[in-house]
């Protein structure tokens, strides 16, 4: 019986600009197993129901919708056995659906509801897959809750284990394990290739006058907290020769942080900080301060980051104060296969570019499943902001290239 296909890419993504905006900023909150994300993993549910794709979902908040009709057969013929148990040959597509705070509409998004509309593309060719095709939504990408970004996907690639991250918790406290109920994920295992669909963060493709691109890798990165201590004391009574004020460390260790990723051509970004007793009219005892770093090599991100370190405590030694730096989480420098990236540029004369964020492609990757990633361009260049775009040309050309990628792969 055919399918009755449902809403097309700007049906579905009319469907998602709602959820989760503040109305103030225009920007994006869905935060992972919050209701707008919620919302959103509903939304993406129903999605595959309507078409006849079977979902499985783990103990850690990941989802994967499967495309097979001659195992969905096979299962009808013999419901004990497995569908997958055998198989490890399957093309995975997909991305995220959370966001960081005050995010865009894009980033994550976009490469679900590509995939959803490259197999309803797919389907009007007339492609019959001869190994499974899955779309997958994995959790808490953006460590925007749970502060560990692609936290889903390295559980379900068993790049972190579960003891490790269930007492991970968020700003109000939450543990992750009261959160989801854990355990163990199968959802990759029969996983041989994963193509993720992005929007860029970046120009690049701006640049090359290019709708869509091939990413060669990922920038090794991390993020690192700085806990800055001094002594709290009344703003207006305390001489500022008798204060040991960590505010004034913390100050310092930005400009520094900026001026040795300027001097190296890298990136550091001191973009969260919080405050110890936050009161106006208070010398702080803390400031605690979260350094997120991005370098072309793993060396230059030990040198950036051991630089900062460096004239941080140098500060510190000045004011009176003291610093303690802690890597909460530190990804290596990802290559995706080039030979599947050649195969998959050269036809097409597709630009392959580098890209200086983190992915669910490149924990899979790591994982060693080969892994390709598109870009979509995004003709400001802007992300992680209200302000992040991209045109429905584009968009669509990404949606059409996605399907001729999964078809050559099928």
């Amino acid at each position: 019986m055919e399918e009755t296909l449902p809403d097309d890419f700007e049906a579905m993504w009319a469907d998602l600009a709602p959820v989760g905006r503040s109305a103030t900023s225009g920007g994006y909150f869905r935060q992972p197993f919050l209701s707008a994300e919620r919302e959103l993993v509903a939304w993406f549910v129903e999605q595959c129901a309507a078409r006849g794709l079977r979902v499985e979902a783990d103990g850690f908040g990941n989802t994967v919708a499967w495309w097979d009709p001659t195992v969905v057969e096979e299962v009808a013929q013999q419901p004990s056995r497995n569908p997958r148990s055998s198989r490890t040959d399957a093309v995975l597509t997909g991305s995220h659906l959370d966001s960081v705070l005050d995010g865009g509409a894009y980033d994550g998004p976009l490469g679900v509801v590509s995939a959803l509309a490259a197999v309803d593309e797919l389907r009007a060719r007339g492609v019959v897959p001869t190994r499974p095709l899955g779309i997958g939504v994995f959790a808490e990408e953006e460590g925007s809750r749970f502060g560990l970004a692609c936290l889903g996907s390295r559980l379900a690639t068993g790049a972190l284990s579960w003891d490790d991250a269930r007492s991970l918790r968020d700003a109000s406290g939450v543990a992750l394990g009261d959160v989801l109920p854990g355990g163990t994920s199968d959802l990759l295992s029969s996983v041989g290739t994963f193509v993720e669909l992005h929007v860029e963060q970046g120009r690049d493709l701006v640049d090359r006058d290019a709708a869509v691109g091939l990413a060669s890798g990922i920038w090794p990165h991390g993020r690192y907290r700085f806990d800055f201590t001094g002594a709290a004391n009344h703003a207006g009574t305390t001489r500022m020769a008798d204060r040991a004020d960590p505010m004034l460390t913390y100050a310092m260790t930005v400009l520094a942080a900026n001026k040795q990723a300027r001097l190296a051509d890298q990136r550091a970004t001191f973009g969260r900080v919080a405050v110890e007793p936050n009161g106006t009219n208070a010398v702080p005892s803390k400031v605690t301060g979260w350094l997120d770093a991005r370098c072309s090599s793993e060396d230059a991100l030990a040198a950036l980051v051991e630089a900062v370190e460096r004239q941080a405590s140098d500060r510190a030694s000045r004011d009176g104060t003291a610093v303690a730096v802690t890597a909460e989480s530190v990804s290596g420098a990802v290559g995706f296969d080039p030979a599947l990236a050649a195969s998959l540029a050269e036809p097409r004369g597709w630009p392959v570019i580098p890209t200086q964020a983190g992915h669910d492609a490149g924990i899979l990757q790591a994982a060693g499943i080969p892994t390709a990633m598109l870009f979509v361009r995004n003709p400001t260049g802007v992300s992680h902001s209200p302000a992040e775009s991209a045109e429905l040309a584009d968009c669509l050309t990404g949606v059409t290239a996605l399907a001729d990628v999964l078809q050559g792969l099928l």
